[in-house]
């Protein structure tokens, strides 16, 4: 009786390890087969096309860096969150911080912190074309990066990109024809209670008076999109020019929008209130007829992106229209 107890005993066990080790297997090849397939979807590739150039990343790509301002407001103005972001001063631009909330800051503006965007391992990284070529080269070996033009005209590549790269295309269509159809019912309406006064975007960086070229910053809502008169002075504009009190006097707009930015004039704090104190200024038309705007758009916004436009012309039409 004791010798078949015995047997009894050890064939049980013998029962309970070898379904041990059945069990055991099976988790071991899920897992296995879970990490091969999850493996198999990241080595998966796509192909984005963008300003004519091709680029090859990972699909899906839904580890966004935004390396840029421009690809910042292009993701706020569509409900992205991105897993990283350019910081002013180590904390998101206040204007995007709540639509970007989360983001972590992976360096400056133009100083980007490769070891912090390495440890996000982004599946791509939107910098701006406005970096330099080391910059360029050094984020290219984290990962896929893309320069977005800071180009004013290539604002609706800039948006349809951030769309096909979140599966957002359908919103970003949509984002660019509601901006386009408010454009052109507008459009007539401003430039009959405009006429031929002088309409002027102008920044002050540095502690100087700066103009942009008709399809530069704001500029193009302001003259392609509302059909505004472009005064000869902006036309003779190259890019970013910096131009007088006294020049600037002379060009005597009828509608001015200042743009002014604490960190860009951090060596002259207060070149705003000298220039609003100054008599030259002060005689300026759309100073006397109380017709400029100051920060009408944040400071930071950038211009050329679908977030600033719609932001501006909706500033601009309330400021220039009949009252």
């Amino acid at each position: 009786m004791k010798k078949f107890s015995k047997f009894y005993y050890l064939s049980s066990l013998i029962v309970v390890f070898s379904l041990l080790l059945v069990a055991c297997s099976n988790n071991a090849e899920t897992i296995t087969e879970s990490t091969d397939k999850n493996e198999a979807q990241k080595s998966e590739t796509q192909t984005v096309t963008y300003l004519e150039k091709e680029y090859t990343l990972p699909k899906p790509s839904d580890k966004i860096v935004t390396a840029s301002l421009e690809a910042m407001e292009d993701a706020a103005i569509l409900g992205v969150k991105p897993i990283g972001a350019t910081t002013i001063g180590g904390k998101l631009p206040e204007y995007l911080a709540s639509d970007l909330q989360g983001a972590k800051s992976i360096g400056e503006k133009m100083q980007p912190n490769y070891e912090e965007i390495l440890s996000l391992k982004p599946d791509v990284i939107l910098g701006t074309t406005k970096f330099q070529p080391d910059v360029k080269q050094k984020l290219e070996k984290i990962g896929p990066m893309i320069p977005v033009s800071h180009v004013s005209i290539n604002w609706e590549d800039n948006l349809k990109l951030m769309g096909q790269l979140t599966g957002k295309t359908d919103q970003a269509d949509q984002v660019i024809k509601e901006y386009k159809d408010k454009a052109a019912e507008i459009q007539q309406s401003i430039q009959e209670s405009i006429g031929d006064k002088k309409v002027v975007v102008a920044r002050i960086r540095r502690g100087n008076i700066y103009l942009y070229h008709s399809d530069v910053y704001l500029n193009p809502v302001l003259y392609n999109d509302l059909g505004i008169k472009i005064p000869k002075e902006i036309k003779a504009v190259k890019a970013q020019d910096m131009i007088s009190l006294e020049k600037f006097a002379e060009l005597n707009p009828d509608y001015l929008f200042l743009q002014f930015a604490e960190h860009e004039n951090s060596k002259s704090p207060k070149a705003l209130e000298e220039l609003q104190n100054n008599p030259i200024w002060k005689n300026i038309q759309a100073v006397k007829d109380n017709q400029v705007y100051i920060n009408s758009v944040d400071p930071m916004a950038q211009g050329g992106t679908a977030w600033s436009k719609s932001k501006f012309i909706d500033a601009a039409v309330k400021a220039m229209s009949t009252k």
